[in-house]
């Protein structure tokens, strides 16, 4: 047993110096604390012992030589028996801030202490402006696993996002940040396990400063932790050597100790009543529907989850993260949300954190849950209200029409949703308040949404139970595939009318892997169970498939290419300056909307003008055209002080990009077909 020696810095987890290392832990109501170090080669067996001293209130602490790089520990920790409380020192605990955790079996682990060096070879952050981020949320293994230009050994891991065949996918589609569904350490609910299921998206966090061992190569695996850390680093390092930002899907809110009768692996055996939020009968206060809350109204709660962020960002050289469930963050000691919460105020006071993008998900599942529009400014906000206005827009409002003869949406609410959202973020950020998608991860994939008028589940294990009723989808006219061409053809237009509206809306889109080529689940809206080739990016394409890819890569290129189509803020309706774009809005017949078609829930036709100044004076207009009803018509082009003519960039209609371009002269007419977008750039008089 060595000395106790208290250090002045507040590390919790292990801190090499001279001489060994410190080993700190946070319990407040513990009695007993030990770092136990094991043999690598047989975890159960204990090589030393140390005891931990009660230190600085809440903080046990042990210095020894025996700390050391490479060494493997677990941690005991002894405490009153009460209902509050879960306290065995029989379990062998993974440390809260282990950079390295081994998993021996379903419930055993250990942690190492990991040799952290590594070669960046002079390769740093890309710091994409978010006025130019296109996030691509993506699976760590499903976006890889079926690639079979890869080696097997490689196919699903970190060494396959680096792959140059990955590489060059990314960048040929033109995204410019990769959102990775959950890669830290996680594990499967055991009512899975026993269905012979896993979860495969990874939200539920054991530890939050170690990779996902899974999503590493089999040879890392076998190395070890620092082995895995050093392919994780590898993975970063290549995406930012190609220009591609890495942002992290972060589960902070909950744990996977679950409920009441959870396992317990590490936070509830440490200091159950001070992690969790418990009553004093022992019940968690749920606010994520998975089975626990962590108690952010405690400060070492909030300590853990920056100190965390900090580390993703220095030592992983991460480049933003999107946190699931945000509200639960944000919770104070009533469980009521709070924007000025100090888990919120030190993100965004802490010069490191907010250097990085900061991403909500601005709702939980407890009472006053929802509360998109209402973080902080310094956060941009998914945005579950543009989803559900464009899928109406092109969906269920087409669906309506069919069936009563009318749509029941106008044009005015996809406006506000093409504009960026004001209604909702009407902060400093601006339009860079909104991240758009049409879809995520969870719900169905683009090609599902417009196939399946209802979910598929029944391969989950819950007789389709699960998974979100309300999906604003429509079939056109059959279930699923096979269907006849053309549905076909229906399906794969308004595919393409769902992405341009996505790319030519102001805020951050964000797509989902697999959705650029077209990938179904076969009408599962629920695939976080499904480790298999219905969850997996789909890499062998058919016709189709890759003609959506290449129209994908081509709305890219054209927002890239268009700063009208990428505003930073919401603009006016006179004139374009530097700083404040013009913003215009003409009916079908080149006039000015007006305020009955504005209100007429079957105005279904709008034209977007947008003029950008940049720094130089230099102009870059855009005219939009959106016809959302059935109907092909003739509709006049707008005529502006500044425009002679529009350029016809891209039509909906065409199956593959048309990249000879079209003049029109303003106040002609131009031929639209039913249900379709175009996109044409204007010339200057």
């Amino acid at each position: 047993m060595s000395e106790t020696v208290t250090l002045q810095s507040t590390t919790l987890g292990v801190t090499l110096h001279d001489g060994g290392g410190t080993f700190r832990l946070y319990s407040e109501n513990a009695t007993a604390v030990r770092f136990v170090i094991v043999d690598p080669a047989d975890p159960k067996t204990e090589v030393s012992v140390l005891s931990c001293a009660r230190v600085d209130g809440d903080i046990w602490e042990v210095s020894s030589s025996l700390i050391v790089t490479g060494v493997h520990y677990t941690v005991q920790v002894e405490g009153p028996d009460s209902l509050r409380d879960g306290f065995n020192p029989e379990i062998d605990l993974i440390d809260p801030y282990a950079r390295g955790v081994v998993r021996e079996g379903p419930r055993d682990f250990h942690n190492v202490v990991i040799d952290r060096s590594f070669d960046w070879q002079g390769v740093t952050k890309p710091n994409t402006p978010l006025s130019q981020t296109v996030i691509y949320e993506a699976h760590a293994r499903g976006l890889t696993r079926g690639n079979l230009e890869l080696p097997d050994e490689l196919r699903g891991t970190y060494a396959a996002l680096a792959h140059s065949s990955t590489i060059s996918h990314l960048k040929k589609i033109g995204v410019t940040a990769v959102e990775l569904l959950p890669v830290q350490m996680f594990i499967s609910e055991p009512r899975l396990m026993n269905m012979g299921l896993i979860n495969y998206w990874g939200y539920n966090t054991i530890n939050f400063f170690t990779p996902h061992h899974r999503y590493a190569t089999a040879s890392a695996i076998a190395a070890g932790p620092d082995a895995i850390v050093r392919e994780f680093k590898t993975m970063i390092r290549e995406l930012h050597r190609a220009g591609i930002e890495v942002i992290l899907d972060v589960v902070y809110n909950h744990t996977a100790e679950g409920g009441n009768r959870g396992l317990t692996h590490s936070f509830r055996g440490i200091d159950n009543a001070s992690y969790y939020r418990v009553d004093e009968q022992g019940n968690y206060h749920d606010t994520t529907g998975c089975g626990n809350s962590l108690n952010f109204s405690n400060p070492r709660v909030v300590e853990l989850t920056l100190d965390s962020l900090r580390y993703w960002i220095e030592e992983m050289q991460i480049d933003g993260f999107r946190f699931d469930l945000a509200t639960t963050l944000a919770r104070d000691a009533n469980n009521q949300y709070d924007p000025n919460h100090p888990v919120l105020r030190g993100m965004i006071e802490d010069p490191i954190i907010s250097s990085s993008k900061l991403i909500v998900e601005p709702w939980d599942v407890g009472l006053g849950g929802w509360q998109t529009g209402n973080f902080p400014d310094e956060f941009s906000e998914w945005n579950d209200r543009y989803r559900d206005s464009i899928r109406r827009f092109w969906l269920s409002d087409i669906a309506n029409h069919r069936n009563s003869g009318h749509y029941g949406n106008g044009v005015a609410e996809l406006a506000t949703r093409l504009a960026g959202s004001k209604d909702i973020v009407d902060g400093k950020n601006d339009t860079l308040g909104t991240v758009n998608f049409v879809t995520a991860h969870d719900g169905f994939t683009l090609h599902d949404l417009v196939s399946y008028n209802v979910k598929h589940n029944n391969m989950n294990g819950e007789s389709n139970r699960d998974g979100n009723s309300n999906n604003y989808s429509y079939n056109f006219g059959a279930e699923g595939l096979p269907a006849d061409q053309s549905i076909l053809a229906e399906r794969h237009k308004v595919m393409r009318n769902l992405l341009a509206t996505l790319l030519f809306s102001s805020g951050i889109p964000m797509v989902t892997a697999g959705d650029e080529r077209a990938k179904t689940q076969q009408g599962n809206n629920n695939a976080y169970c499904q480790d298999n080739v219905l969850s997996w990016v789909k890499w062998e394409l058919s016709e189709f498939e890759s003609n959506l890819e290449t129209t994908f890569a081509y709305l890219t290129q054209l927002r890239a290419e268009n700063a009208s189509l990428r505003p930073v803020n919401f603009g006016n309706f006179e004139k374009a300056e530097f700083g404040s774009d013009l913003i215009r809005w003409y009916n079908v017949d080149g006039g000015l909307m007006a305020e009955d078609q504005w209100n007429s829930s079957e105005t279904r036709v709008i034209q977007r003008l947008n003029e950008n100044l940049d720094e130089q004076g230099k102009q870059n207009l855009t005219l939009l055209v959106i016809n959302g009803s059935e109907e092909a018509l003739e509709l006049t082009l707008p005529e502006w002080e500044t425009v002679s003519s529009y350029e016809l960039l891209w039509n909906s209609a065409d199956e593959v990009p048309n990249v000879h371009t079209t003049a029109f002269k303003a106040g002609k007419n131009v031929a639209v077909s039913e249900c379709s977008v175009l996109l044409f750039r204007a010339v200057a008089s």
